[in-house]
């Protein structure tokens, strides 16, 4: 969450800056709120010096040997200990007022992030690799992949709208796809492979962002208070919630490939073709926890990482910096990596690589001793490295042959066995 003291000292900034993203900050709301606790905060100081200064004097009284002023003075202090109590219980209250207030507030943008409203005005940072001419026309990932093995129909009669059946060479590709990006992230970038619960609380869910906003878009088991993971994101970004690191322990790399889980509510009829927005996929996750100091070093490190997965794969693809208005919740800068897809003639993410600074560490208690032996809040970043599903359906689209079969890609030759194509049986 947003520092509250930057809400305390510069408020009229802060408006400004989620002003660009579209957000009114309620200003006079937080006001309120801060008169109040400041009078509070008075309040409670003058009763505890009250109750000091006769506690003193029933030390006096004592001393004295007066009983009667002792008891009175007694009596006293314990009915300023009750309304201290009641002053106690109403600061609480007010301090969760407050706390659900700032929980509720996107982060701030990244300077450098351009000012716009929607993904119009979304800028292009470059492009890699020149999308392929056919000598005929191309298909989309359905029509190429239904016939090698992509069946949508078990997927609807097993679960509903929007799951997938994968037999076959195409399984067979998809799991080489993961196996390949956890490679190349472990052996030649630094990652350290993890395996996490497929679930993770609600507190764990509200440390990435706020669950009360998206909780929509979530999974929930009716059950508990547990949630389907929508990227690996959620369970290895709170490895590190309430904890206190040392110094020496960052930066902090992970990659975990698992399953995601999204309801999507409220995405009926957008892009839900194919494979393209399920309810479950999988993804390779990148997660770094980092010195502020090197938050956006590591978020060019962390991009470049995915790149070069699309790279390998020979796969064209363009980088953009999403403007304000289309920055996520608890981002302060995100890179997408959009890939090129003849079938729809037309660049889709495939990779979305986001700094958080320390906005999730706050909501999570998650902090450093830095060389001065203060703690203050780690740096967080995360990106898709890849989004396998999606990969697949660009090695569909980009790779297809006019006689119906898939061409591998050669990097992924030695995961696939030696198999250089994928053809109808």
């Amino acid at each position: 969450m947003i520092d509250i003291q930057l809400l305390r000292t510069g408020i009229d900034g802060v408006a400004k800056r989620l002003a660009t993203r579209g957000v009114t900050l309620d200003v006079a709301s937080f006001g309120a709120l801060e008169d109040a606790r400041k009078r509070i905060q008075t309040s409670t100081e003058q009763l505890q010096a009250r109750r000091n200064a006769l506690s003193k004097q029933v030390g006096q009284a004592k001393a004295k040997k007066d009983e009667a002023q002792a008891g009175t003075l007694m009596a006293q202090a314990a009915a300023l200990g009750e309304e201290l109590k009641q002053m106690e219980a109403e600061n609480a209250a007010l301090q969760a007022r407050q706390h659900e207030f700032v929980s509720l507030l996107p982060n701030l943008p990244h300077a450098s992030v351009p000012v716009g409203s929607s993904a119009e005005q979304n800028l292009e940072v470059r492009r890699w690799g020149t999308p392929r001419k056919f000598d005929f026309a191309p298909k989309d990932h359905v029509d190429v992949g239904t016939p090698l093995g992509l069946d949508f129909e078990t997927g609807a009669r097993l679960a509903g709208a929007r799951f997938v059946v994968m037999q076959g060479g195409l399984a067979r590709l998809h799991r080489a796809l993961a196996q390949f990006m956890l490679d190349v992230h472990t052996q030649e970038h630094g990652y350290t492979e993890v395996y996490t619960p497929y679930m993770v609380s609600g507190e764990c869910a509200d440390g990435v962002t706020s669950l009360a906003k998206f909780k929509g878009d979530l999974f929930k088991l009716a059950d508990r208070d547990l949630y389907l993971i929508p990227t690996a994101e959620y369970p290895v970004t709170n490895f590190v919630r309430e904890q206190i690191l040392p110094l020496e322990a960052l930066p902090m790399k992970f990659v975990c490939h698992s399953p995601c889980f999204r309801s999507e509510a409220g995405a009926a009829g957008k892009d839900t073709r194919g494979m393209i927005r399920n309810h479950q996929f999988d993804k390779v996750e990148l997660v770094q926890i980092v010195h502020p100091s090197s938050s956006y070093a590591g978020h060019e490190e962390l991009t470049a990482h995915a790149e070069v997965i699309l790279k390998r794969l020979e796969l064209p693809y363009r980088m953009i910096t999403l403007c304000t208005g289309d920055t996520g919740f608890s981002a302060a800068k995100t890179y997408d990596l959009e890939v090129w897809l003849p079938g729809q003639n037309a660049y889709r993410e495939i990779s979305s690589c986001s700094n958080f600074e320390a906005f999730q560490a706050r909501r999570m208690q998650a902090r450093f001793r830095n060389d001065k032996g203060k703690t203050e809040p780690v740096h967080t970043l995360n990106g898709s490295g890849l989004a396998v599903g999606r990969t697949l359906v660009a090695i569909l689209e980009n790779f297809q042959n006019a006689d119906g079969s898939v061409t591998i890609p050669p990097a992924l030759r030695p995961f696939m066995g030696g198999i250089e194509k994928l053809a109808r049986p």
